[in-house]
Order: structure tokens, then sequence, then C-alpha cells
């Protein structure tokens, strides 16, 4: 100091080691981290985590608390559910096995031709495809739960199974293919879908389908205008109750703009609540029925949204044939097969008697037998509804077995037209 030079700056004062500027001492910040700071957030996350979950689970009912229980015992005995269903192929395989050996042991005991005792194998027989289409609506899916998601991916199954073994074949279309339906079909079901003919799968709505199936319809393999789509007496196809209005009908709001007019006056969309009855099919129209699985909570949805774009609207006329013991909303598939089976026969009462389920008892209205016998549907095997059925008949692709080809498909069908972007997310099984 003497010699009048200048004393160091203490160290940490001007930015130095101290750590003065941050506020904290040098023998703090010398200290070895604590173990929350070794570990960083990852403790307080987990424990947020298990409390956010604790706290979740004490939000839940009871109810709540039992289904995800059932949900999980569910799944855990999935692997032994498989195994029951393919202990009971193997059974029913071997019966057949036993009773045909049995067969032909006593026809050769008698002496008999062996071709004369065993059944004749049923010749596939070429479909006519006629210029109309159905095209089933999916876009329900905010409003379905999990096991309603797995029972309609089964019903859009069992539609094209019908399709395709049906004598007189339609244009069949599955719109809004998207979200859960496609990831079921793309993991769950193994893509099975890829190998079907005469149906085209459509990401964009029913409207974008129609205009689809439209050019399908005008195309060369449109199809064949048969007697029954003729519509010789002159009649509407569509007949507005006058007398007997449908009780569930709402006031039809106006009509939107879109579609366009042109495209209105090819598309129907069937609906239990419209105030107006199918009396016939018509040639060159879209007939869309709604895939809506809910156990009727959203009652009239299907009409409303039709009705919100402008859309005609019609309802089957079960209640002009048949008497029923339950209520007539019906599955998806019902619908399309009872189409099909009223292009096949021409007789709406027919194809009732041969589609509805038994367990809704139906009765035709005015005889109570008809030429073949009883005419209630009690008669009737409705194996094909049962809905625990479903994930066998999924695991296994039953309906699409043997099923032959038919006509060339029109604009590559099988695949499907991506309109739009989507995204999608697995569902599981419950």
């Amino acid at each position: 100091m003497a010699d009048g030079s200048a004393l160091p700056p203490p160290r940490g004062i001007n930015g130095g080691e101290s750590g003065y500027e941050s506020g904290v001492s040098s023998e703090r910040a010398e200290q070895p981290p604590s173990r929350l700071e070794t570990t960083g957030n990852n403790g307080v996350e987990q424990q947020q985590q298990q409390e956010d979950q604790e706290q979740e689970q004490s939000k839940l009912s009871k109810n709540q608390l039992r289904k995800l229980k059932r949900k999980a015992q569910w799944e855990e005995a999935r692997e032994e559910r498989k195994h029951k269903r393919r202990e009971k192929r193997h059974e029913r395989a071997a019966r057949r096995r036993s009773e045909k050996e049995t067969l032909l042991a006593d026809a050769a005991a008698a002496g008999l031709d062996p071709a004369t005792v065993l059944p004749a194998k049923p010749k596939p027989v070429a479909g006519t495809r006629v210029p109309v289409a159905l095209i089933l609506d999916c876009d329900f899916e905010e409003y379905m739960r999990e096991n309603e998601l797995i029972s309609l991916a089964s019903q859009v199954t069992r539609c094209y199974s019908d399709n395709r073994r049906s004598p007189v074949q339609t244009h069949l279309y599955i719109s809004s293919y998207k979200g859960k339906l496609r990831e079921r079909f793309e993991t769950t079901l193994k893509s099975q879908h890829v190998h079907w003919k005469g149906v085209k799968l459509v990401e964009g709505d029913y409207v974008e389908a129609a205009r689809d199936a439209a050019e399908a319809m005008r195309g060369p393999h449109g199809g064949e205008v048969i007697d029954v789509l003729k519509g010789d007496d002159g009649k509407p196809a569509l007949r507005r109750d006058e007398t007997d209005p449908t009780p569930q009908a709402e006031p039809e709001p106006e009509p939107e703009p879109e579609p366009t007019e042109e495209e209105l006056k090819s598309i129907v969309y069937l609906s239990a609540e419209s105030p107006n009855t199918l009396d016939r099919l018509e040639p060159n129209t879209n007939y869309i029925i709604g895939g809506l699985v809910d156990r009727n909570r959203e009652k009239g949805l299907c009409h409303r949204r039709a009705r919100e774009r402008g859309i005609r609207t019609a309802k089957l006329p079960i209640g002009e044939y048949l008497q029923m013991a339950s209520r007539r909303v019906l599955a998806t598939n019902h619908v399309v097969e009872i189409m099909l089976k009223w292009l096949e026969l021409g007789d709406w009462g027919k194809a009732f008697l041969e589609v509805i389920p038994k367990r809704k008892g139906g009765v035709l209205k005015g005889t109570a037998t008809s030429e073949a016998g009883d005419a209630s549907i009690a008669d009737a095997d409705d194996s094909r509804f049962d809905e625990e059925a479903d994930e066998d008949i999924d695991a296994r692709h039953t309906l699409t077995e043997g099923v032959q080809p038919a006509m060339e498909p029109a604009n590559g069908a099988g695949g499907v037209q991506k309109t739009t972007a989507t995204d999608s997310w697995p569902i599981k099984k419950s």
C-alpha cells in the first residue's frame, strides 16, 4: 500500500466467484446438491401423478368402479374365451366328420352310391347388381361407447357379407370410415376389409359417398334395373303419412343450401322418426343407413342430422305389415338385409319375416298363419344378431368365409378413398 497501488477488488463484487450478484453465498454455492436437486423434478412429478390418480379414483362412483373391474376381468379372461371357442369349433368339426362317416357306412352297407346320401353343396350363384346404393353413415363415434363401436364393426361386416351373398346386390358404401372404427378394422380385425369386393370405404361423409355412388351407378358396371325397381304402377316411392304421422317426428327445419338440389333428389336417409314411408326402392338412388349403436339413447339423431342438411327422409313400412311386440328400431345390418330381401322378393312382409329377429315377436297383420305355416317371427333364426358373438365373429372372419366373387367392383371397390386427413386412436375391447 505504501507505493499507492490500488488494492485488488474483493472476489465476487464485480461478477467474481462469490456469487453476490445472485444473492447466494460462496459457502452455499460450494455445498453439494440435495437429494431433491439431484433427482430433479422426477420425484415430485411421480408423487403428483400418484396423488392425481388417487384423487381421480376417489371421484369415480361405485358403479364406474364396478365397470372398470368388470372390464379388467374381461381382458384377463380373453385367452380363456379364445380357447373355449377353439374347442367348440373342433367339437363341431368332429361331430360333422362323425355324421359323414356314419352316412357313408350306412350307404356302403345298403349298397348305395355315397353321392346320393351326402347333402349336395350349394352352388354359388352370381348375384345381379342393381343401380341402388346403400351407404352406411358411420359418423357417430362421439355418441358411442367402446363396446358399441365393437358391435358397429361387426354389423358393418355383416352388411358386407349379406350383400355379397344376396342374389340381388347393391352398391355398398361405408362413409366416415375413420377414427376408432377404422383403427379396429386395421388392427383387431387384421385388415380383413382390404380383401372385400363390391364395397367402398370412404373417409368423407355420406353426401360425398353418394356423389361417388351416383357416378358408379351411371357407369358400365352400374347394374340392371330389375322389375321391382321399375315402378310401373305410377305411384311415388315415398309416401307422406298424412293420417298417422310418426309421433316421434319433430318439426322439420328449413333445409340448408348444402348439398346441391340435384344431389338432394338422389339421397334418402332412412329413419324411424321420418313422416314419410318408403313403399319401394328406386334406381339410381342412394339410401343412407345410420351406423349408430347407442341402445336408443339418441332418439331421432339421424333424422335431425338429415333434415339439417336438407336430405329427404323415409322409414321402412314395418308398422303396415307387422304387429311388433317390441320397439321397431332395427340394427344397421337388419335394415340392409331387409332392403336386400325386398329387392329379391319384391314383398315387404316376406322381407320383414325373413330378417327381423325372433325376439321382437312380430306377426303379419291380418293373418295368423302364412302359406308356409306360422307367420310369427318367433320361428326365425336370429343367432346372427347375438351381440355376445361379436368378438367371435370378428376374430374368425366367419362372415366372409366361402363368399364367392360376384361382379367386378366399380371404381376400385375394396379400397379406401382418402379425402381428408384423420387421426385415429386404438380401441380396446370391453
